[in-house]
């Protein structure tokens, strides 16, 4: 079972929706006994950092996300979902986050638009399990203000360019996350959705190819 982690805020629908679409097996839940036990997270996330550390950590799911991460569990963040996995966001002045993953997450610069919201191409750095069967340069949906800086290069498997490069994709090991949003991207992000219940698939049964 996925776990789709509600903690009062978060595109929740719109990510059912999609695993319905791709047949995956799920449970919205702010329960943290559930998390623990989960095959796999899904962390979807809208709005500001500071608002979703502390739903987070109102309903207690911040130490069962950050501890089934460790252990291997699979996990897709979707938006503030990435953002939440470094260290510290400058949003509302420094927020303190799960620290998962080394890096910042910073605002854009003045001189752009922002939020940047809209459909933008996605350019795949590094191979990854969650982009498979997706073209290069696909066209995804974005809406954010702030974008992700991570300290090891390594985990960036994708950028977009909005003025400037930003990291829109990271992974490291059975941790995703994508500043985009699949559940809005229509069929390619279905893709990405399906792509990841694959991948829970041979988490939990290796023989599955």
């Amino acid at each position: 079972m996925i776990a789709v982690i509600d903690y009062g805020a978060g595109n929740i629908h719109s990510v059912a929706r999609a695993l319905t679409k791709v047949g995956a097996t799920f449970e919205i839940t702010e329960r943290p006994e559930k998390i623990a036990e989960a095959e796999a997270i899904i962390l979807p996330g809208v709005g500001a950092a500071a608002d979703t550390m502390r739903g987070l950590r109102n309903s207690r799911v911040d130490d069962p996300v950050v501890t089934a991460i460790a252990r291997g569990t699979p996990y897709l963040g979707i938006c503030m979902g990435l953002q939440i996995l470094f260290e510290e966001s400058e949003e509302d002045g420094g927020t303190p986050c799960l620290g998962v993953l080394p890096g910042t997450v910073t605002r854009f610069p003045n001189d752009l638009d922002v939020p940047h919201m809209g459909w933008n191409q996605v350019h795949q750095q590094t191979p990854s399990p969650l982009l498979h069967g997706v073209t290069q340069d696909a066209n995804f949906y974005f809406v954010h203000s702030y974008f992700a800086s991570p300290a090891i290069d390594t985990q960036i498997i994708t950028t977009t360019d909005y003025g400037l490069p930003f990291t829109s994709a990271v992974q490291r090991d059975n941790l995703f996350a994508t500043q985009f949003h699949p559940e809005k991207s229509g069929d390619i992000g279905l893709r990405i959705y399906a792509n990841f219940v694959r991948i829970v698939g041979q988490q939990a049964h290796p023989s599955i190819t």
